[in-house]
């Protein structure tokens, strides 16, 4: 954990509420500078409202945030100017081409036009697509897109870059491309790198990850401590009859499962060594009265493990409980405005 003096960003007990509805509720945290840091969580965790109270962009109900060394609230241009956000929508004009939507964001920023052009191709072959400066941005594919928005988010040289949700909507080879040119910028840069997702591949990629649910964070560390932590296996069993099956795990085995994304999960210790007899007593010929299993697997702990013991719930299976998206739906209908 970074200190204070050398943090990048400083967060203490910060809140956000639109109207009755609290989607940010005190969250503190330090992200060391040159550090990647992650927010992992399901849409509709207060992910991005979080990210939009540092960048400026919401104004926190209460509690302190600093970003590069400023007030988020009293040094707000001060912020912007030491920070890069890549936004989780689109925001590149695709009538333009890379070159121009990079000139314009530099004239914006007020970078000296001496400048522009050596930092222009600078930051364009770093992500790839110094080629293509000259090709307007409607002909390229939704990874060139993001990287041009990467490539964007650094020509005034920021200190700390914002992506919201950097590979939403890409496939996996895309997304390991773009992770891949992201961790190369970070080391080439020195910069800080705070994003969001709701992958859990991409969040292996970080430092230090914040998973947080419900506008809270329920645990911060390093991916492999948050996994040790969990030290189970992870069993998962595919049933025709999934609470008979909870029911039987708990009476003849002292087991407590749940249902998780369709299937009856469960951690143990030494997983592979339980599965002869869990087949021996959900055996049809000696205890027919018990539901058949069609399916099992195991495997060891992962960041959806880590989500699952402090929520109660996986990623997947809390973003298809509309409780849980009601922040995503108060953004949009709040608009942005502070």
């Amino acid at each position: 954990m970074s200190t204070t003096d050398t943090a990048a960003i400083t967060v203490e007990n910060l809140r956000k509420q639109f109207g009755d509805f609290e989607a940010v509720k005190g969250v503190s945290f330090e992200v060391g500078a040159g550090e990647v840091f992650g927010f992992l969580g399901p849409n509709g965790a207060g992910k991005s409202t979080t990210i939009n109270m540092l960048c400026t962009l919401l104004t926190p109900t209460s509690g302190r945030a600093r970003v590069a060394g400023h007030d988020v609230v009293a040094e707000r241009d001060d912020v912007r100017r030491n920070i890069g956000l890549v936004f989780q929508d689109p925001t590149l004009d695709g009538y333009l081409t890379a070159a121009q939507n990079l000139k314009l964001h530099a004239e914006l920023y007020g970078v000296p036009t001496k400048l522009v052009g050596p930092r222009m191709e600078q930051v364009l072959r770093m992500v790839g697509l110094w080629e293509r400066k000259d090709g307007q941005v409607m002909s390229f594919s939704g990874g060139m897109r993001r990287r041009l928005e990467i490539a964007r988010g650094l020509m005034h040289s920021p200190r700390v870059l914002f992506l919201d949700e950097p590979t939403i909507g890409l496939d996996p080879q895309t997304r390991r491309s773009i992770w891949t040119y992201i961790r190369q910028l970070q080391e080439r840069e020195e910069i800080t790198i705070f994003m969001t997702t709701h992958y859990m591949d991409e969040a292996e990629w970080c430092e230090r990850i914040a998973i947080m649910d419900q506008g809270q964070i329920v645990a911060l560390d390093t991916p492999e401590r948050l996994k040790g932590g969990v030290g189970a296996d992870r069993v998962t069993i595919q049933t025709d009859d999934n609470d008979a099956a909870i029911a039987a795990l708990r009476e003849r085995l002292g087991v407590e499962a749940q249902i998780a994304e369709g299937a009856v999960t469960f951690r143990i210790e030494a997983g592979e060594q339980f599965v002869p007899r869990l087949f021996a007593e959900f055996d049809p010929a000696r205890n027919p009265e018990l539901p058949a299993i069609s399916g099992v697997s195991v495997s060891r702990p992962t960041l959806d493990d880590v989500f699952m013991s402090f929520t109660g719930s996986t990623i997947r299976d809390a973003e298809e409980d509309p409780s849980k998206l009601r922040n995503r739906v108060m953004m949009q209908m709040m608009g942005g405005r502070r």
